[in-house]
């Protein structure tokens, strides 16, 4: 009210002094108090220029009259949120001031922090002292937050509020009746300077050292040094503020005017500032120091604009000037609005159409030394006007960590880094950044520290044994080139030559007893299949293709499908042939080549009228699997018709089991050369290799799958070819004395 009243006397809305007229208002630490004064100074349009925070406005308060000498606070916790991810920290505390301003700023930040991945593990609030009877309730208080803060594993806090903060900071340890110091990394925002009370300037320093401070962008000014050390309570008249500084500064009591005696030292006035604590006394230039030079010069420099326009406009001069020369506050907006100047120290100061300072912050590592000095060392900026990598940038090297962290960069994290091949996972109850670390199922990997969740590798790429990264998979066919696949074509080819040597040595013997005996044709018939049946297991060997897709199952079902009716046929031949033997037997006119052909015949039809259905509905295709087998990406024939391979199995099966059960029957005629014994021994081998065909078949993969069906094409067939023919080439090549009609026809006694 002083200010806007006359100098001697407070006249509310009343201004009589035309010398004294208050032009424009620089203050404002607290943004409560710069709210109140803003309101006021709106009724006269009195521009107030703040260099602390903003005033906390609401919908109702709008278009104040204050211009704010820092950037916008979201410039400022962009920053804090920048260098909190630099340094990786995701576990943070809060420590504010307990009002509007404060809970303002825990709400924008606690969104936005929380969307980069960054947890609170407590949020503090502080009280300011108003009444001496609270000092007992604030000690108890301030107690429990030094405790709450010392316990916590955050090692970073995060502190924003006026700047009595730090004094409040600086006291917490003497509140708490534990013997332990508060070791962590401070953030402070920038309306925080180091401020110490009276009764502080011997405290420890301790909890202030390694501090990194936001603070509006400022530089040396020329002088500045040089004036601060010419500063003395002889040089200040009318101002009582340096005098009772000086007092409380240097412990020292200024005598009377009127003599009278005063207990304490006397105040000389030629105390030196510099000789004062660091701690408690700066002798550098500070960041609010600097706002409040360039509040000052962007109000003169307003008023010299102002002051030119009209000199430049007479006609103004004559008639609006002097019309409007009750309301130049109102002109000084404009110009201040507008104002752009170059101070000393060569910065260019403006503001945003916002009124807000066009600049940026600086990051200011605070250093106390062992003789308790204290030093600011910028280690990193926030400028917003830079390029896009330029925006923030940081010098860690040149950061002092505090003591408790022996120069190493700190870390603070609720839970320690989940690494490649691993993600985290929440624990019930905790924030998002206390978490378990599990590693990649089976089939994921992740390739960085702390994923949320692994991923799936593509279907070419399969996850290492360490799932942190993708290995491209190998493409995998049972080939002619691998060992597997030579073994298995050369006993093939093997078994192909045994049979056309069996094959021969019937062909040069076929007119001996031995081998016209149940249907010679019939031997040759099967011969021929079971060569086949040998040479169909090489259209399992090498890449799938189109033709060799559609060949391999219906060619091998077909070749055995004539080989087991062949054998069905023998078994026939051998129950009618006996049966014929009896007296007035009708049997007889059964016995020939005539059945032997039509059951080979009719079989085979049925077999190839399947194939037949199977290649027009539902053709076999080449085909590729990936997800079998994790390594290799497998080239494959898919049977298109799962119904239709079944079907073909199972009447090759069908033919097996009544050959075996009418050869079982069969096998105790009384014959020296009965081939029942020997059908229903190749039967029982036939039937064995493929009923553990079955089980393998399905529980292997990929090329091993294929492996295993040409294994079981072979044993099967070689089974056919020993048990039914070996035992004839023994008498034939070996026992040339049996191979006769008499040894033929004699029975078992």
């Amino acid at each position: 009210m002083q200010l806007m009243s006359s100098k001697e006397k407070i006249v509310p809305n009343y201004i009589c002094d035309v010398q004294n007229k208050l032009i424009a208002i620089v203050g404002g630490l607290d943004p409560l108090i710069s709210h109140y004064i803003a309101t006021v100074l709106d009724i006269y349009k009195i521009p107030q220029l703040i260099y602390g925070p903003a005033p906390v406005m609401n919908d109702k308060t709008t278009g104040l009259s204050f211009y704010q000498m820092s950037p916008k606070d979201a410039l400022q916790h962009a920053g804090i949120l920048t260098l909190l991810l630099h340094f990786n920290w995701t576990w943070i505390g809060i420590l504010t001031s307990n009002d509007e301003y404060g809970e303002r700023f825990v709400q924008t930040v606690f969104p936005v922090f929380s969307s980069k991945g960054i947890c609170f593990a407590f949020i503090e609030r502080s009280n300011k002292f108003t009444i001496v009877t609270e000092m007992y309730d604030k000690l108890h208080e301030g107690a429990k937050i030094n405790d709450r803060i010392t316990d916590s594993k955050a090692n970073v806090v995060v502190a924003n509020g006026e700047s009595y903060l730090i004094v409040y900071l600086r006291w917490l340890p003497y509140a708490s009746e534990r013997e332990c110091t508060i070791n962590k990394v401070w953030i402070l925002t920038a309306q925080i300077e180091l401020t110490s009370m009276v009764f502080q300037r011997t405290w420890d320093t301790d909890i202030v050292h390694g501090v990194l401070s936001f603070s509006v962008h400022s530089s040396d000014l020329p002088g500045f040094k040089t004036f601060i050390e010419s500063k003395s309570p002889s040089f200040t008249t009318g101002d009582g503020f340096i005098r009772d500084f000086w007092q409380q500064a240097f412990g020292c009591v200024f005598l009377s005017v009127d003599g009278d005696k005063v207990d304490g030292d006397i105040c000389t006035g030629k105390e030196k500032l510099e000789s004062l604590p660091g701690t408690f006394f700066e002798m550098s230039l500070t960041g609010h120091s600097y706002s409040i030079y360039n509040a000052v010069y962007a109000v003169a420099h307003a008023l010299h604009s102002m002051s030119s326009s009209r000199l430049n406009h007479p006609s103004v001069v004559e008639g609006r000037w002097r019309n409007l020369q009750n309301q130049q506050v109102l002109q000084l907006h404009h110009f201040l609005k507008i104002v752009s100047f170059n101070n000393s120290a060569g910065d260019k100061i403006s503001f945003d159409q916002n009124g807000e300072l066009v600049t940026g912050f600086d990051i200011i590592n605070w250093i106390i030394s062992s003789n308790q000095s204290f030093h600011r060392v910028k280690v990193g900026r926030m400028d917003p006007q830079g390029s896009p990598d330029q925006v923030f940038t940081i010098n860690k090297d040149a950061i002092t960590w505090h003591n408790w962290f022996n120069q190493v960069q700190p870390l603070s994290v609720c839970s320690e880094s989940c690494y490649p091949g691993s993600s985290k996972k929440v624990k019930e109850g905790k924030p998002f950044c206390c978490y378990d670390c599990i590693p990649c199922s089976e089939g994921k990997f992740s390739d960085q520290k702390d994923m949320n969740a692994c991923s799936t590798c593509t279907a070419k790429t399969y996850p290492s044994k360490t799932r942190d990264f993708c290995i491209p998979k190998l493409i995998s066919f049972l080939s002619y080139k691998e060992p597997l696949g030579i073994s298995l074509a050369f006993f093939a080819l093997f078994f192909c030559l045994m049979t056309v040597l069996v094959l021969g040595i019937f062909l040069k013997h076929h007119n001996t007893p031995i081998v016209k005996a149940n249907n010679r044709n019939l031997a040759y018939t099967l011969l021929i299949s079971i060569l086949l049946c040998f040479l169909s297991a090489l259209l399992f060997i090498g890449h799938p293709k189109q033709v060799l897709c559609l060949l391999r199952q219906t060619t091998f079902g077909m070749i055995f499908s004539v080989a087991v009716s062949c054998v069905l046929a023998k078994t026939i031949t051998v129950v009618l042939a006996f049966m014929a033997t009896k007296p007035g037997s009708r049997m007889r006119k059964w016995v020939g080549e005539t059945l032997a052909n039509a059951i080979v015949l009719s079989c085979s039809l049925v077999q190839a009228g399947i194939c037949t259905i199977w290649l027009v509905t539902s053709p076999p295709f080449p085909d590729v699997d990936m997800h079998s087998v994790a390594e290799e990406i497998i080239l494959e024939c898919n049977e298109g018709s799962m119904t239709m391979f079944y079907c073909i199995w199972g009447y090759i099966s069908f033919l097996a089991i009544i050959s075996f059960v009418v050869a079982f029957f069969a096998r105790k005629l009384p014959n020296s050369f009965n081939e029942a014994k020997f059908i229903t021994f190749s039967m029982l081998v036939f039937c064995s290799v493929w009923l553990s065909f079955i089980p393998s078949y399905l529980s292997s993969k990929g090329k091993y799958m294929v492996a295993v069906e040409i294994f079981s094409i072979l044993a099967s067939s070689a089974g056919l070819l020993g048990c039914l023919f070996l035992p004839k080439c023994y008498i034939i090549v070996l026992r040339p004395a049996l191979n006769n009609r008499e040894q033929l026809i004699r029975r078992k006694v």
